[in-house]
């Protein structure tokens, strides 16, 4: 009876409702939209540390994050291949270079070498050709999505980076990274475009074998190679947005529009509920009178809350889900985890009831001889 009575205000009092549900939606598209370019840009981050294929990644002393290491020596690819915990090892080159797009400009890209014919720590997914292009020495692979910067580019393309004649051989999907523009290559392309010292990578990739203990074969490589920072592929990738959420002020700039967010949608929720709870105020009066307790009233209170969130859910992530529909594989970076999704509407049905408490506040002070005013 209780809860059919709130229906029916929610009902009645359509001003109100709008006004509530205002806060609600606001609240779930809001916070879930700053959430879900958040999490695409730590996607970004650590793109080339995920999409690896490896268990474990080694790199020089006191690395800060997976983009910023210095060069080790090629020798640890054969030292670490004689452990017997280890499938494979392949080294991994990173530089930078000026890609010559088809007008005659210059783009500044970073350049990823990995060695044939494994491939390892290369391209993942691809829209047009496949990763056999790399097998040979002057091909690349772009992305999709970075083709516009680049000129657009087309398959068997002849340009340069750094000077050094290259092919697009193959366009790939998702490849995007964080600090620049993403191009594959061969490790032998990249050593002339970086002019790197022969011998030097920027980090050997290990592969373990099936049933390997990871974290004991890790700390046992940490044992023989104490001069390098050697870390799983998951630890190096929290590593890596770990540094850049702290040191680029991406975390606070978007912790700061959400605490906006939920603060915008309190307020609203809080304003339209008050009013509707002031103007219902002999309503509750009157259930005072014919017997109805304090308890009785923040029942038809918070089920009001509760009705109100419900429908406001269904409305906000509606229109989250259209808009991770609408920049899927567009150049604006959008992912939302499914974990996330209770706790935002966990987080924003907490926060209508909070900011329900002043008109609950209103609604508990009815006093039954109100009536009789």
């Amino acid at each position: 009876m209780r809860s059919l009575t709130a229906l029916r205000m929610v009902v009645h009092d359509r001003s109100s409702t709008a006004g509530a549900l205002l806060g609600v939606v606001a609240i779930v598209f809001l916070v879930g939209q700053q959430l879900s370019i958040l999490f695409g840009l730590l996607n970004y981050m650590s793109v080339l540390v995920d999409h690896s294929g490896a268990d474990a990644w080694i790199m020089s002393t006191n690395v800060r994050n997976a983009d910023a290491g210095d060069l080790i020596s090629g020798r640890h690819v054969d030292r670490v291949m004689g452990l017997a915990e280890v499938e494979w090892a392949a080294p991994i080159l990173i530089g930078n270079g000026l890609f010559r797009t088809t007008d005659g400009s210059f783009e500044s890209v970073r350049v990823v070498g990995i060695r044939r014919p494994r491939l390892a720590g290369g391209p993942w997914d691809f829209e047009k050709a496949d990763e056999q292009q790399l097998l040979d020495l002057e091909s690349v692979t772009v992305d999709r999505l970075d083709q516009a910067k680049l000129g657009n580019p087309l398959l068997d393309q002849v340009t340069e980076i750094g000077g050094r004649r290259i092919r697009v051989g193959a366009i790939s999907e998702g490849a995007r990274g964080f600090q620049g523009t993403l191009v594959f290559a061969s490790l032998d392309k990249v050593k002339e475009i970086a002019r790197t010292p022969p011998g030097r990578y920027s980090g050997i990739l290990i592969r373990f074998k099936p049933d390997v203990d990871k974290k004991a074969a890790i700390t046992k490589i940490r044992a023989v190679m104490p001069e390098n920072s050697v870390y799983g592929t998951d630890e190096l990738s929290r590593l890596t947005r770990r540094y850049y959420l702290t040191n680029t002020g991406i975390g606070g700039s978007f912790g700061f529009s959400t605490i906006i967010a939920v603060l915008i949608g309190v307020v609203i929720i809080s304003l339209t509920m008050y009013t509707s709870i002031l103007s219902r105020a002999r309503d509750f009066a009157v259930m005072r009178a014919i017997g109805g307790r304090r308890r009785d009233i923040a029942v038809v209170v918070f089920s009001e809350v509760l009705i109100i969130s419900g429908i406001g859910l269904f409305i906000g992530f509606l229109m989250l889900a259209t808009f991770l529909n609408a920049t899927r594989g567009s150049s604006i970076p959008s992912f939302f985890p499914m974990p996330v999704v209770p706790i935002l509407a966990g987080g924003t049905l907490a926060v209508s009831f909070l900011g329900s408490l002043i008109a609950l506040r209103v609604a508990l002070k009815a006093e039954p001889a109100a009536v009789f005013h």
